[in-house]
C-alpha cells in the first residue's frame, strides 16, 4: 500500500510556521498479513482449472494489498490429488480447489453441487446456488467437515467421454470399465458397468494401457491437453452426465474465519467470478478443440452422437439412481428435493424460453 498523507498542526507532531502541513506517514494500525497454501486435484496441463487457482490468488493478493497470499499447488505436488478434503478438513492445508462430486464417499449430498444426470445448466445451477437454497445447503453439508464451499469455475456441457468401442444399445454398458464420478458414474454402474475414480493426470495411461475402456473429462480443449484423443476412437456426446459442472473453491472454517471481513469478501467474489471467467473461457477454447479433432485427427478420431434409445434409457437409470442415492443420508435427501423443486420450477421458464429459443433456430 501508498503511505497515506495527513494533516498535522502546529504543537502537534510536527509544526511548520504555525500553519497544517502535509506529510507522508505509514499506516498507524499494522495490518495482519495471512499465508494460506491451496493444493488443487488438477494437473498444471489443465490451463482453464489450474489457470484460474492461480487467478484468484492473484486477484485476492492485489485486491487485499498483499494482505491474504494464497499459493497454489497442482494435484500430486504436495499431496496426492484427493487427498486435499481431508488435508483441509483437518487444518493441514487453509483451502483447496477440487469438485464436490470427488468425496462422495463422505456424504452422498455433496454430488449434487457438481452436477447432475440430466439436470441443469451453469446458469439454472448458479440460479439455485444464490436465489434457491442450493448454496445454504452447500454450507451446511460441509460444516460438518469444519469446511466453508465456493462454487468455482463452471465447464458448461461436457462430452460423454471417450470409448474403446461403440456404444449401440445400453447392454453395451455392461462390464465397461469407464473414468467417471458423482452421480453419472452411479448410472453407469447401475446400467452394468464398472466405475473407476480416477484422477485427471492419470486418466491417459489408464486408458491406453487397457486399464479402463471409456473415460469422460470435459471436453474437446482440456480432453486434448490430456492426450485422450490418442487413446481412444469414439469421442460421444451429449454429456448427459454433466450438464452444467461447476467446480470448488474450500476453505477451512477456521481459516476462513480469522480473515477480516473486507479480506473475506474480497476472496468471496473472487472466486465467484471465476465461475464467469472460466465458463466463457471453456467455451472460446472448446470451439477451437472440436475443430481441430474435426480436422487434424479426421479418420482416427469419430465425433458422434449416443443413439436416442441409449439416451432414454440413461435417464430412465437417472431416475432410480437419484432417488437411491437421496436416501444414503438425511443431507442427501434435503438437497434432492430442493434440487428436484428447483429445476421442475425453473423448467416450465425454461420452456417457453430458452428451449424453444434453440427448437426454433435449429430449424
Amino acid at each position: 500500500m501508498e503511505r497515506r498523507k495527513f494533516l498535522v498542526k502546529a504543537g502537534g507532531v510536527l509544526a511548520v510556521s504555525g500553519a497544517a502541513a502535509v506529510v507522508d506517514a505509514p499506516y498507524v494500525i499494522a495490518q495482519p498479513k495471512f499465508q494460506w497454501r491451496m493444493p488443487t486435484t488438477w494437473t498444471p496441463a489443465l490451463d482453464v482449472m489450474q489457470g484460474s487457482a492461480h487467478q484468484v490468488a492473484r486477484v485476492v493478493e492485489e485486491m487485499t494489498a498483499g494482505r491474504l497470499r494464497i499459493e497454489v499447488f497442482p494435484a500430486g505436488q504436495i499431496m496426492p490429488a484427493l487427498g486435499c478434503f481431508d488435508a483441509a478438513s483437518q487444518g493441514g492445508v487453509e483451502a483447496f480447489m477440487g469438485a464436490s462430486y470427488y468425496w462422495a464417499n463422505k456424504e452422498p449430498a455433496v454430488q449434487w453441487f457438481t452436477s447432475v444426470p440430466f439436470g441443469m445448466n451453469p446458469e439454472g445451477m448458479a440460479t439455485w446456488y444464490f436465489q434457491s437454497d442450493g448454496m445454504k445447503l452447500w454450507e451446511e453439508t460441509y460444516a460438518a467437515f469444519n469446511l466453508v464451499p465456493r462454487p468455482g469455475v463452471a465447464t458448461g456441457p461436457q462430452m460423454a467421454g471417450w470409448f474403446r468401442r461403440k456404444i449401440n444399445t445400453l447392454a453395451d454398458y455392461k462390464g465397461l470399465r469407464m473414468r467417471i464420478p458423482g452421480l453419472g458414474g452411479q448410472v453407469v454402474a447401475k446400467a452394468g458397468g464398472t466405475v473407476v475414480l480416477t484422477p485427471g493426470g492419470e486418466i491417459y495411461s489408464a486408458l491406453e494401457r487397457g486399464v479402463i475402456d471409456a473415460a469422460e473429462w470435459v471436453g474437446p480443449h482440456d480432453d486434448m491437453k490430456l492426450d485422450l484423443q490418442n487413446t481412444a476412437r469414439y469421442y460421444y456426446y451429449p454429456g448427459w452426465h454433466e450438464p452444467a459442472t461447476v467446480l470448488e473453491f474450500v476453505f477451512n472454517k477456521k481459516a476462513y474465519g480469522a480473515l477480516p471481513v473486507d479480506v473475506r469478501r474480497i476472496l468471496d467474489h473472487a472466486v465467484w467470478a471465476s465461475q464467469v471467467h472460466g465458463l466463457v473461457e471453456y467455451e472460446a477454447k472448446n470451439i477451437i478443440g472440436l475443430h481441430k479433432l474435426k480436422t487434424e485427427f479426421k479418420g482416427k478420431v469419430d465425433v458422434i452422437p449416443l443413439p436416442a434409445p441409449v439416451l432414454r434409457d440413461l435417464r430412465k437409470l437417472t431416475t432410480d439412481v437419484l432417488r437411491e442415492e437421496s436416501e444414503k443420508s438425511p443431507m442427501a435427501a434435503k438437497v434432492y428435493a430442493s434440487f428436484t423443486k428447483f429445476q421442475q420450477q425453473l423448467s416450465g421458464w425454461r420452456q417457453i424460453s430458452e428451449s424453444a429459443y434453440h427448437q426454433l433456430v435449429a430449424l
